[in-house]
């Protein structure tokens, strides 16, 4: 039952969406070209659930090349309207486009010349009046069951407040060395900035046998390098295969003695590698795509250089470096 409810709010949600994807016109286009040509910042602000949202909002576009703030309109009105500078533009989220407080705010901001954007529900609102651009971010009906608490409504502004930072992103050409540049010190952006040669495993610290080895050869090997595989390479130190803890237990649930079992039975062939000059990042990416925790490391010629470990990026929560 209680799945079948969440399912229906993804579809409500979605249905909002979609609308508000089909309404999409010219306005947003003039949304980009005004906050493009502001040479200082954009300005996000509203209250209330809108105000968490336009949060999110500005700090996304501060990660991706649009210098953004948020500024709470009471706050405002009790001196930090000065932030506010007539070359800036704002953006203004109201779904109703009725409340008070940051109407207030936004005749003020009319006296510093400042363009405003408004992120409403409703075009004719107040907000809408105000604006020079209005998103009409109009959504067929709210998730909630009494049609109170905004759900489709903040989840169709979050959409919104994306898709502006995604077009402003690839008008101004922003890279992934400039994304990397506005979190130097995040584990996230220690991850996208690091090649993998600088955190992997090499050399004896490396878990592997040669292709002739015993299964118990293997096993010895494993357990004594305790990274949960051991890789299996050729007479000329080419990669082979892999032997995880996994492939033995899957070997002996078949019934099968070990002693019965050789290396080439157990060992997967053709594991998952990653290049040795990529970023960590890209190591990450391909551990969760395939739900593993370990990774062979191949220059670009293929040779077998070593292996990455979930745990040689992660100690706990922070990325963890080798020397």
């Amino acid at each position: 039952m209680s799945v079948s409810e969440a399912k229906k709010v993804l579809d409500i949600e979605v249905e909002g969406l979609r609308a508000v994807r089909d309404r999409l016109g010219p306005e947003f286009e003039q949304a980009v070209d005004l906050i493009m040509a502001s040479p200082t910042k954009l300005v996000v602000t509203g209250i209330g659930k809108s105000g968490l949202v336009g949060q999110k909002i500005a700090a996304t576009l501060n990660s991706t090349g649009t210098p953004a703030l948020f500024l709470h309109p009471v706050e405002a009105m009790h001196g930090d309207l000065g932030l506010v500078a007539p070359t800036d533009v704002v953006l203004a989220l109201s779904y109703s486009g009725e409340t008070c407080e940051l109407n207030q705010m936004l005749h003020s901001v009319q006296q510093r010349q400042a363009p405003i954007i408004a992120l409403c529900g409703r075009p004719e609102s107040s907000l809408g009046q105000l604006a020079q651009v209005v998103l009409n971010s109009a959504v067929p009906r709210e998730a909630c069951p009494l049609g109170l608490a905004p759900t489709t409504s903040t989840t169709a502004m979050l959409a919104i407040g994306d898709a502006l930072a995604v077009v402003l992103l690839q008008r101004k050409h922003f890279r992934a060395e400039d994304f990397r540049r506005n979190h130097p010190g995040g584990s996230l952006g220690a991850r996208l900035k690091v090649a993998i040669r600088d955190v992997m495993l090499s050399g004896d610290s490396v878990p592997q046998v040669r292709q002739e080895a015993t299964l118990q050869e293997a096993l010895a090997e494993l357990n004594a390098k305790s990274l949960g595989a051991v890789f299996v390479t050729g007479r000329q130190g080419e990669l082979v295969g892999i032997v995880t803890d996994g492939d033995l237990r899957r070997a002996l649930s078949g019934g099968q003695a070990f002693d019965s079992l050789t290396l080439d039975q157990v060992m997967t062939v053709r594991p998952q590698t990653v290049y040795s000059d990529l970023l960590a990042a890209d190591a990450l990416s391909l551990m969760q795509r395939h739900e593993i925790t370990v990774l062979a490391v191949l220059n670009r010629e293929g040779h077998f250089l070593g292996m990455v470990h979930l745990h040689s990026l992660l100690g706990k929560g922070e990325f963890r470096f080798l020397v």
